[in-house]
């Protein structure tokens, strides 16, 4: 499988788009990587660019975009809100798919020996990449900032991991490392005080604040007993943050690099601003994310803030991307597009849900069309999906229905099993076709030699056991959304237990439909283990998807005909 590195960055550059594009282009002529996100900043002067790919080319595109950043940022002349020592400030690689954090760290120190050796350029290496861990952390780093730097590069202990230990006035120096993925995520202040905005970042902050003695800012540091000083935690595990004022907003923001969003979510970091804002008096507005953001991040956002509002969490994905962008006002600043900001987004190849993308009158013409595909094992699973979707609506009612009050998480729990089913058999849609598609291309193979004819054969082979377990596993969501199915019935919404009813006819339909797909193609596999144990299995599917119908429907006629 392939391995998947992202690198996110960060150019002392935020105006000057032609020089951005200059070093995004660099990215972008190297084959094996796909640019995901800029996003320039103009308070900062700062832009953080987002791309993906096999770990050789995110190494190589990266090595490429920092010789471009040097040769076009002159920090010499640099200001900006955000520290800052180098023009390629920092650049770390973060693990994506099948690949370890080790892994990753190794070619985030084949990049530094690159950028250091090639291009005589001081580096350092930080998080995972670092083995010296009183040098690992990036404000440790890069404290004194570029202006600190002439000096702070000739101390023996702050000699580069790479590179010279002289300090280029107009390129700095740079940092590149290791870490998991990071969300950079700023929370908007209803102030201008960048020391109020300090105080709340003191407030949450994972380091928290230095203690002093008497007043909080000018009293005298008290210190440790080895001279260090002493510090209270701020509320927020692995949390960085400072408070800064943005000019181009005219606001004050609470800057934060959440490092572990399985510790401290982004729904939490915002919940916490907003309380400690309050006790100051001072009211978060809204918040804007920086760069990317995972896909669960923003759902589990939106299912936080539903759950406080005792609503259903069984809402489409689309439904609780808004409801996250609202709650935490995304797009108070510029416009939040789902398309642009989230990773798994913008890395899905678009051509793999073009079934379900599709209007309900484009899809019917598509079917109806004199293509063979989609057939009946895209229709059977879209069946299976809109049954799925009719047994989560009753659910939703139920949970929101009036007098039912205490039940709405009950029924929230159901309307959430419901979206799963409809989720995957939404995607099987799609996928049968593919699976059509591949026996297509399997067959148009040549065979004109014997290697080719063996070769054509295993890939037919191939395909076809795709296209039985394609239709299978349709059948198997199928048949287990009908136990949800036959429970809306019996305890849901009596108002709509006919739709609950015509949720189990989708149901029974997409079992039985995906059942002749997989026959059908049980008959153009030479495994017959594998087909006996297909059609064994499929018969119990069918049969007892056949028997949960007949008791769905008989459990309505009674409540209709009482």
């Amino acid at each position: 499988m392939t391995q998947l590195i992202e690198c996110v960055p960060n150019f002392s550059e935020g105006s000057n788009m032609s020089i951005i594009k200059q070093i995004t282009d660099e990215i972008e002529s190297v084959e094996g990587v796909k640019l995901l996100n800029v996003d320039p900043g103009k308070a900062t002067n700062r832009t953080v660019v987002t791309f993906v790919g096999t770990p050789d080319a995110v190494v190589q595109a990266a090595f490429l975009a920092i010789k471009k950043a040097g040769e076009l940022i002159d920090m010499s002349k640099h200001k900006g809100e955000h520290p800052r020592m180098g023009a390629t400030d920092v650049c770390p690689l973060i693990p994506i798919s099948n690949i370890t954090m080790e892994e990753t760290a190794t070619y985030a120190v084949k990049l530094a020996k690159m950028v250091g050796e090639k291009l005589n350029l001081p580096v350092y290496l930080y998080e995972d990449a670092q083995k010296d861990k009183k040098r690992s952390n990036l404000s440790v780093i890069r404290a004194g900032e570029y202006e600190g730097f002439f000096k702070k590069i000739k101390l023996p202990e702050w000699k580069p991991d790479s590179g010279p230990a002289e300090f280029d006035a107009k390129r700095g120096a740079t940092v590149i490392g290791a870490r998991d993925f990071l969300v950079a995520y700023n929370i908007n202040l209803n102030t201008t005080s960048t020391r109020r905005a300090n105080s709340i970042a003191f407030d949450v902050r994972e380091a928290g604040r230095v203690m002093r003695e008497g007043d909080k800012v000018t009293g005298k540091i008290i210190t440790n007993p080895d001279g260090s000083p002493k510090s209270t935690p701020g509320t927020l595990k692995s949390v960085k943050a400072i408070g800064w004022y943005i000019e181009e907003y005219g606001i004050a923001q609470i800057s934060m690099n959440l490092t572990n969003i399985n510790i401290t979510s982004v729904h939490k970091a915002f919940d916490e601003v907003c309380n400690k804002a309050q006790e100051r008096g001072i009211r978060v507005t809204g918040s804007e994310l920086v760069g990317l953001i995972p896909l669960r991040s923003m759902l589990d956002a939106g299912k936080y803030f539903l759950k406080k509002q005792k609503r259903s969490i069984g809402v489409s994905e689309k439904e609780l991307i808004k409801i996250a962008v609202r709650s935490m006002g995304l797009d108070e600043l510029s416009p939040f597009d789902p398309e642009e900001r989230i990773i798994e987004y913008k890395l899905r190849n678009k051509l793999d849900s073009k079934l379900v993308s599709m209007s309900l009158v484009e899809f019917a013409n598509e079917t109806a069309s004199e293509s063979p595909a989609p057939g009946g094992g895209s229709i059977s699973a879209y069946m299976g999906s809109l049954g799925a979707s009719l047994a989560t609506m009753v659910a939703n009612l139920s949970s929101h229905k009036k007098g039912w009050d205490d039940r709405w998480e009950e029924f929230s729990n159901y309307a959430e099993q419901g979206q799963y089913f409809k989720d995957e058999l939404n995607k099987l849609v799609d996928l049968d076709t593919n699976a059509f598609n591949k026996i297509m291309s399997a067959f148009a193979l040549p065979k004109t030699t014997d290697e080719e004819k063996k070769s054509r054969a295993q890939a037919i082979n191939n395909a076809t056991r795709f296209a039985i377990e394609v239709p299978f596993k349709v059948m198997n969501l199928a048949h287990d959304s009908m136990q949800l199915i036959k429970t809306m019935v019996e305890i849901g919404n009596p108002n709509s237990v006919s739709d609950a009813g015509v949720a189990a006819l989708c149901a029974r339909s997409a079992v039985l439909g995906s059942f002749m797909n997989v026959r059908i193609n049980c008959t153009g596999y030479d495994d017959k283990a594998f087909v006996s144990k297909m059609i064994n299995e499929g018969k119990v599917i069918e049969q007892n998807a056949i028997k949960i119908e007949a008791e769905i429907i008989a459990i309505i006629n009674s409540k209709i005909e009482n």
